[in-house]
């Protein structure tokens, strides 16, 4: 019997895309290369663009400026097989009752949506596919063409 491999759930970078446009990029200063998979090694590290880092607590805040909920409203996550992204979410801000007043506790999921959907085959990525910013782009991307489907 394989024996289970202990994971450490770390955040790496982040993206977002509201509504409106705006995005928001960051990498965390925090994570340690050494404990990603290979393929976190091979596609993700590999790509991440030359842009300052910061801490967990600074990434959160910046969070909580970006999507305050008295400013631009309650705020609806979404992600792609966005189960562990969550979770690494959350634990920027300690538990998940920690996070900011005003955030769901919950992110919707994009391939949940688009199997509820017929699974319709998703527009392409193309270039940037695991880079934080370049993924969350093509989430909205994603629910766009999946709010058109029947």
């Amino acid at each position: 019997m394989k024996q289970a491999r202990r994971s450490l759930l770390q955040l790496v970078s982040i993206g977002i895309v509201a509504e409106d446009l705006r995005t928001f990029y960051r990498i965390s200063a925090e994570f340690n290369p050494d404990d990603a998979s290979q393929w976190v090694k091979d596609n993700v590290l590999a790509q991440l663009e030359d842009y300052e880092r910061g801490s967990l607590t600074q990434i959160a805040d910046d969070v909580r400026r970006f999507c305050d909920p008295s400013q631009f409203g309650r705020p609806e996550f979404w992600g792609y097989y966005a189960d562990y992204d969550w979770v690494v979410f959350a634990q920027m801000f300690g538990t998940m009752m920690d996070l900011p007043k005003g955030f769901p506790m919950y992110c919707r999921d994009l391939k949940q949506l688009c199997d509820e959907k017929g699974n319709p085959e998703l527009p392409k990525q193309g270039k940037g596919e695991h880079n934080a910013l370049a993924d969350a782009i093509w989430n909205k991307r994603a629910y766009e063409f999946l709010q058109e489907q029947p």
